[in-house]
């Protein structure tokens, strides 16, 4: 019998032609390239960017490490770099409702200069205050009020104890008040000389002395008035006199900002809040100026700007990424301070988000950062859906927190929203969040391969090129770049693709570079990339080693020679992260009488996966459509990964399970020196499956250690030769007839090659060649049929005999 199925050493690994390198070494070659082959998702990423549509917003999906980031910058900064710059944002207070601090717009640039303005206004306000009320002009003005106040209250008093003394009483000052007592020649009257005066006369003095009480005490009741009017020209003096001191200082800003309304708005108010609290102000000055700078409403902090966002130094529109974007640090919050046992804040300590710095321009966000942050989705979404950004604390939003805090007033959003997420997230969003579809209507799909051409190859080499003169690395020769593709298209599991994840290929020229420095080189050479990898298997490989000692001493049960029935040898990965192996696994089958029932005691311990169950199911399909078509399939078999102590997943396995239930149908012991790794339909074609070059590596590890002697070798599925980019070491042992690989494309092929026993196929008339597996499990599997049925039968009559028996 033949090998022609097996594979030639040049199928084995797909070498980089440098013949089609037009350059010595990378220095020659342009840069500015950062990802490859990305043209659809790219396009895709320009149209949401050109789009200004609500909900026009994008969602970037790919494997981490594929250039997403920095070409996305790279696109949205060319974007951006031709757009208007935004305006600056300001918090000012509202002297109306201090709770809620009022929003200026203000052209790029002109918040820096208000504030600026506004604060030497304030640096000047406050001497101009104190010299307006300690000068000699207004308090001889204010002491001409009171005193006018003064003679008012005396004069009345005046008159009134003139009329009271004119009917013979006389209004007293005392230290309790004021009393009326008679008087006689212009003395009071004692206790004696009241008593002696006749009774009209007493009674005279009585009622007058009642009369001037009730005038009195209405004349006591006007002083309160009075004073209240003496206050208000007080009042009134101040304001005027704050007007004539701050006046000239306003107009100057609003002559400054005359072409911006809100800004004389704003000027207007602050001036007439200034001429009604100028005394308080004043008052406050004389205080304790740090305690009371936060204390009320009376602080000259309250005329000052809070620039929340400033783009005077910006020319084109904002591009920010936001890489902590919590609740506070996307919307924004309201600091506070403590002071004196309390928490103060005011329109001052408004601090902005992300959506604001990125407002008229682009945001660009982690998804899964997103979504981890308490409220940070809704926040965010909340946002895009009322485009406008409103500043609230968690603690209100959640109603844990029943204090007054400010409201600022929200501010109106204009931005591009750029999510970079993977798949899974992006589907399960679409999937679950209804409210996705609305906000995120574009996705650009980064590959996570693109095809290995000439062209894509030469784009490759450029990309190398770049990082390193970007990162300052040593060039590259011809044959490390060919080494470089080879190992992308080793990444990429597909000797006909090139691995689009650019950030380990840079880590892998890194690792290279040093190596050639160690090495004294002033180009790093192919062996240097060798060794980089060499190096880096050994640094991630404890795992592996650790496998293929154990199958080494023994302790995993594995034969790489001889012959057992039922028993095979499959093929296995562990995918780490950072390393992903191969080893070998022992699959052993057993058969005896049954129902048709193939038990996966995988499966049965829980230990099996959904997909792996699958494939077990379609080995029961695949017999009875063979073999059993014409009578019952009458055995019971069962699977076991031997020595399995954790998950098994997959269908790679299914191609071996089959053949190992073949060999123990058929009795046909297999080839202990042959893997196998594939699965099957249910017409026992062989299906591709992944990982084929860890597998394969995996035993040819295991075959060495114990000696290669030329019978060993693999069983891998026709479909995936593509596939292969073997280490050269199998490669060459492949070449010298030590090991080798075949490909098969169904079951009949492989259980040739793992039995030595032809597989039988049907000639016209249908008939199989005696002795051929086939023929050996159409003949035991018809032997069980003819038993169960036998069985079936003894027990049938057995139980009509004990039915007759029993009385009736």
């Amino acid at each position: 019998m033949t090998d022609y199925r097996l594979l030639a050493p040049e199928r084995l690994c797909r070498r980089c032609d440098t013949s089609k390198f037009h350059f010595a070494t990378t220095a020659e070659l342009e840069d500015g390239i950062d990802i490859i082959g990305q043209e659809r998702a790219l396009d895709a990423a320009s149209f949401a960017i050109d789009i200004k549509r609500p909900g026009f917003n994008l969602f970037v999906l790919g494997e981490p490490g594929s250039g997403r980031h920095a070409s996305m910058k790279r696109l949205i900064g060319a974007k951006a770099d031709g757009e208007a710059t935004p305006d600056d944002w300001c918090y000012v207070n509202n002297f109306a409702e201090g709770e809620k601090p009022r929003l200026l717009r203000l052209p790029p640039g002109m918040g820096q200069r208000l504030r600026h303005d506004m604060q030497q206004f304030v640096a000047e306000l406050g001497p101009a205050i104190t010299a307006t009320f300690e000068s000699d002009e207004f308090h001889s003005r204010i002491e001409a009020i009171q005193e006018e106040f003064k003679e008012r209250e005396e004069g009345a008093l005046r008159e009134l104890g003139s009329a009271a003394k004119d009917q013979g009483v006389a209004l007293l000052r005392t230290p309790q008040g004021f009393v009326f007592a008679p008087i006689k020649e212009d003395s009071t009257m004692s206790g004696d000389e009241f008593e002696k005066l006749a009774d009209e006369e007493k009674q005279r003095l009585s009622k007058v002395t009642e009369e001037f009480g009730d005038r009195l005490h209405k004349l006591m009741h006007q002083f309160p008035r009075w004073r209240r009017e003496m206050q208000a020209k007080i009042r009134a003096a101040s304001r005027e006199a704050m007007g004539f001191a701050v006046g000239h200082l306003i107009e100057e800003l609003k002559e400054r900002y005359k072409e911006l309304p809100n800004v004389v708005e704003f000027l207007d108010a602050a001036m007439r809040d200034i001429v009604e609290k100028g005394e308080d102000i004043h008052e406050q000055s004389r205080g304790d100026g740090e305690a009371e700078e936060f204390a009320g409403s009376v602080s000259l902090r309250r005329y000052q700007v809070n620039l929340l966002v400033d783009h005077g130094a910006s020319t084109a529109a904002p591009v920010v990424f936001e890489d902590n974007p919590i609740y506070p640090n996307l919307v924004g919050r309201v600091e506070q301070i403590a002071q004196m046992g309390m928490l103060i804040t005011n329109f001052t300590m408004i601090r902005a988000g992300a959506l604001h710095r990125a407002n008229g321009g682009y945001l660009m966000l982690d998804a899964m950062k997103v979504l981890m942050q308490p409220y940070g989705w809704e926040g965010l979404k909340r946002a895009l859906k009322s485009r406008q950004v409103r500043i609230e604390s968690l603690g209100h939003i959640y109603g844990l927190v029943s204090t007054q805090s400010l409201e600022p007033e929200p501010v109106p959003l204009d931005v591009k929203v750029v999510l970079f997420g993977d798949r899974y997230t992006y589907y399960l969003l679409r999937e679950y969040d209804p409210e996705f579809d609305e906000l995120f209507k574009i996705a650009a799909d980064f590959e996570d391969e693109v095809e290995r051409d000439g062209g894509n190859s030469e784009l490759y080499a450029r990309l190398i090129a770049t990082a390193a003169k970007r990162d300052g690395l040593k060039p590259f020769s011809q044959d490390a770049v060919a080494r470089v593709v080879e190992h992308a298209a080793r990444l990429a599991g597909d000797a006909e693709k090139l691995s689009a994840c650019t950030r380990r290929i840079v880590d892998l020229l890194h690792e290279a570079e040093h190596g050639a420095v160690a090495a004294g080189r002033e180009v790093v050479a192919r062996e240097n990339v060798e060794a980089a990898l060499k190096a880096r298997r050994e640094r991630t490989g404890r795992l592996r080693r650790t496998v293929h000692e154990y199958i080494e001493r023994g302790i995993h049960l594995i034969d790489v020679a001889g012959q057992r029935t039922g028993q095979i040898n499959g093929l296995a990965v562990m995918d780490l992260g950072d390393e992903m192996f191969g080893h070998p696994v022992r699959i052993t089958a057993t058969v005896q009488l049954g129902e048709g029932e193939i038990i996966d005691i995988e499966r049965e311990a829980e230990l099996g996966g959904a997909i792996h169950s699958k494939g077990v199911m379609i080995l029961s399909s695949f017999l009875g459509a063979r073999f059993a078509r014409n009578l019952p399939l009458s055995l019971g078999a069962s699977l076991v990964f031997e020595q399995s102590y954790g998950p098994v997943e997959g269908d790679s396995a299914s191609l071996a399970e089959l053949c190992a239930l073949l060999s123990s149908l058929a009795d046909a012991p297999i080839k202990q020196s042959i893997a196998v790794t594939g699965s099957v339909n249910q017409h026992g074609r062989v299906q591709a499956i992944g990982g084929v070059n860890e597998k394969i590596e995996g035993f040819f590890d295991v075959c060495r250690k114990r000696g290669l002697t030329g019978e060993q070798g693999v069983i891998i599925p026709e479909s995936n030769v593509a596939h292969l980019m073997l280490d050269d070491e199998i490669v060459a042992a492949c070449r010298d007839g030590k090991f080798r690989i075949w490909a098969v494309p169904d079951v009949d092929a492989a259980i040739e090659l793992l039995t030595g026993v032809p597989a039988g196929q049907p000639n016209a008339e249908g008939i199989i060649p005696a002795g051929s597996i086939n023929y050996r499990v159409a003949v035991r599997l018809a032997e069980m049929s003819e038993l169960r049925q036998e069985f079936g039968a003894a027990a049938k009559k057995k139980k009509r005999k004990k039915d007759e028996g029993e009385p009736g």
